[in-house]
């Protein structure tokens, strides 16, 4: 019989709420296994048992985005307009974006994430990214992609988003008029898909 297991689910979150904090407030290049482990009032050993390394921690952090993300947007419920309900998957990912900018700087802008540690997290990635799919192809389903392929259309609206966010995170958005710009700019694209 093995020895029970010392770190925990909660120790794993907590690591990895710390270190999304650390690399908010100062940047990835901050993370460091002790630091983490530190901020989590845990040890060093927590971390590698858990992540094996700060690498593996990253990859945890890439993995995190895209599965609070897809999570989020599964949560959208479905109306009878899938164009509207496209459009507020698009706030969704902008409330991600705005309340883990760090998440969306390592998961899906893959800033200072090498290629090799982003393909630990292209599983959780394309995972998220099937919900996308699934309601592009709802808009599909009743006629207003025009000719575009579901996957085409799907990389158009998330290249959107993620321009928009990170306007949005580097203020050069007015807060008080960004919801309305970004609904104004999604619902745009969607109907430009069918236009003539």
């Amino acid at each position: 019989m093995g020895r029970p297991k010392e770190h925990d689910e909660r120790t794993a979150v907590k690591l990895l709420e710390t270190a999304e904090r650390i690399a908010e407030e100062e940047g990835p290049e901050e993370l460091s296994v002790r630091r983490v482990a530190g901020g989590a009032g845990t040890t060093t050993r927590a971390v590698y048992s858990l992540f094996s390394s700060k690498d593996g921690l990253v990859v945890a952090l890439g993995v995190r985005a895209f599965d609070l993300l897809g999570t989020a947007v599964d949560g959208v419920s479905r109306t009878d307009d899938p164009v509207s309900d496209l459009v507020e998957a698009g706030l969704i990912f902008r409330r991600f974006a705005l309340e883990h900018p760090a998440l969306f700087r390592i998961g899906i802008q893959r800033i200072d994430v090498s290629g090799q540690l982003a393909r630990g997290f292209h599983g959780a990635a394309d995972h998220a990214l099937s919900g996308l799919h699934e309601r592009v192809r709802r808009v599909d389903e009743v006629g207003r992609l025009g000719n575009r392929a579901v996957p085409a259309a799907a990389w158009e609206f998330h290249a959107l988003c993620e321009g928009l966010a990170a306007l949005e995170l580097r203020c050069t958005v007015p807060k008080t008029e960004a919801e309305r710009l970004w609904r104004d700019g999604l619902s745009s694209l969607v109907e430009g898909w069918c236009a003539p």
